[in-house]
């Protein structure tokens, strides 16, 4: 078979960004899963609401990519938790504004440290050269690709 005919998935930029990503994900995960007991889409709304403030599902769900049935699924898990409460829009009743509790807020000023110091240990592990063109690389395709899409 030609070589051009067969597709290594090893080599493919595609398969490779979401290999890692999941790896990363999942590793990261074991810290707020372990602090905390939250799954990735209840760390994801509260980190985007902790860093953003009053929204609403709709706005998490496309900020944070997510399907909006897990965005659903987190809201009610963090208002059980008594971290978020939910707010009916005055204009339109079917919108409600999410805002992080008291107890979400702390919640998630304790994270911030934790999310740095992973980061950091993933950036430790490249070359200062290496890290600048991660960066850099990972901009200008996330620039070009959601922009697009």
């Amino acid at each position: 078979m030609n070589d051009d005919a067969v597709l290594s998935l090893e080599e493919f930029l595609p398969y490779r960004l979401n290999r890692l990503a999941d790896a990363v994900s999942r590793e990261f995960s074991q810290l707020y899963r372990s602090r905390y007991g939250l799954t990735r889409p209840e760390w994801r709304l509260l980190a985007t609401l902790g860093q953003y403030g009053t929204m609403t599902a709709t706005a998490v769900a496309r900020h944070s990519s997510m399907h909006k049935t897990k965005v659903s699924r987190a809201v009610l898990a963090l208002e059980k938790r008594r971290w978020l409460t939910r707010e009916p829009d005055g204009q339109d009743r079917r919108t409600e504004h999410l805002t992080l509790t008291r107890a979400g807020h702390e919640a998630y000023r304790e994270m911030v440290p934790v999310a740095r110091q992973f980061e950091a240990k993933l950036l430790a592990m490249l070359t200062e050269k290496d890290r600048k063109s991660l960066v850099a690389g990972l901009a200008a395709l996330e620039g070009k690709v959601i922009a697009a899409g």
